[in-house]
């Protein structure tokens, strides 16, 4: 994600923290030390909190590319989202049965370290006790306020999944996104009486992030209807792999496509990318070869894939385009703006 930096990778996945976040820890600076030790603290859990999210939806062979960390919480970047309403369920409780676990398993300890005076006193941050104290319930108002039903947050997550059981995933999504509308309204609405900008800030993310997950759905609903067969367009180029780069930006300007199956004895030996071209006239220089740079292990689709399944292949590998194969000889290329022009025709079809 853009403006993010890498922290550190932990499962293989990357922990980033966005920019905004070091403008949080400056305004907790003006609150002592242990303000910022408590900020420092409650993302310590979010991470751990978005960690099991993304731990399960490994285990349900959802590839995690990244964790990101923000002033309000964090999101973690999945290729995809799971197909089973019970995946989604336990992938969206996991993150607050996390912070549930701290509260349970640290309660004992926790009070023995700094005295029930002090575990059960208002949260403060006036003494180093009672900043602990703050660091243990932050976990129950993290888990309370993630399970709220207003969706993209896990509760409006866990109450898509159980109405998709009955209801359809589409369906379900509409429904959960309702809720989260209202959810965000009345945020919205309690922050601009109490004139709290965090408030409001919430608000407008959980309105535009429900807003985007209804969108995605039905992008998704979309494309499960059509196949590769119904867009693959009827004319496209191949290249040799002794073709220069030069060669090939001519190509580009003649025909209009940015990347090019290589064919070599009727075999397609490789794939190369607009990015590919950059990248080699940038290193290699204009004349270099194609079979120099082109990339030899590349996902190939076919006619009767739908356009779900190209979509998916393209988040997991960043790749705008992918080569479509029949009986192992190359048919055409279908790219990231054949699968958008679907969508839209369709949109505008149904609206």
């Amino acid at each position: 994600m853009r403006g993010s930096l890498p922290l550190f990778r932990v499962f293989g996945i990357s922990i980033k923290v966005h920019a905004t976040f070091f403008l949080l820890l400056l305004l907790a600076l003006s609150g002592g030390v242990r303000m910022v030790i408590l900020i420092t603290a409650v993302f310590f859990f979010v991470t751990v909190h978005e960690l099991c999210h993304s731990l399960v939806a490994k285990r349900f062979g959802i590839k995690v590319r990244e964790i990101t960390l923000f002033p309000i919480g964090g999101i973690s970047s999945m290729s995809k989202m799971p197909e089973k309403p019970v995946q989604e369920l336990l992938i969206a409780i996991a993150g607050p049965l996390s912070n549930i676990a701290v509260v349970l398993v640290f309660f004992f300890p926790v009070k023995y370290l700094i005295g029930p005076e002090n575990l059960f006193h208002q949260l403060s941050t006036k003494t180093w006790q009672l900043t602990v104290a703050y660091i243990y319930w932050i976990n129950l108002a993290l888990a309370g306020f993630n399970l709220l039903p207003a969706f993209p947050m896990d509760g409006g997550r866990v109450l898509r999944a159980l109405l998709a059981m009955r209801l359809g995933y589409q369906k379900a999504t509409h429904i959960a996104v309702n809720f989260g509308h209202v959810f965000a309204l009345a945020f919205a609405y309690f922050g601009i009486i109490k004139l709290n900008l965090i408030l409001v800030i919430i608000a407008v993310f959980v309105y535009i992030a429900a807003s985007n997950e209804e969108l995605q759905v039905e992008v998704k609903e979309t494309l499960k209807r059509f196949r590769v067969c119904d867009i693959l367009p009827r004319d496209f180029v191949t290249l040799p792999g002794s073709t220069t780069l030069a060669k090939v930006l001519e190509r580009v300007f003649h025909s209009h496509q940015e990347d090019f199956p290589v064919v070599d004895n009727g075999v397609m030996t490789g794939f190369i990318t607009r990015q590919d071209i950059m990248k080699g006239m940038h290193s290699l220089g204009a004349g270099a070869k194609v079979s120099e740079i082109m990339r030899t292990k590349v996902p190939k689709v076919r006619q009767a894939d739908s356009l779900i399944k190209v979509q998916h292949i393209m988040q997991e590998t960043g790749l705008r385009a992918l080569p479509v194969l029949k009986d192992d000889k190359v048919i055409g290329v279908v790219t990231l703006e054949d699968v958008g022009r679907v969508y839209a025709m369709a949109s505008q079809v149904s609206h």
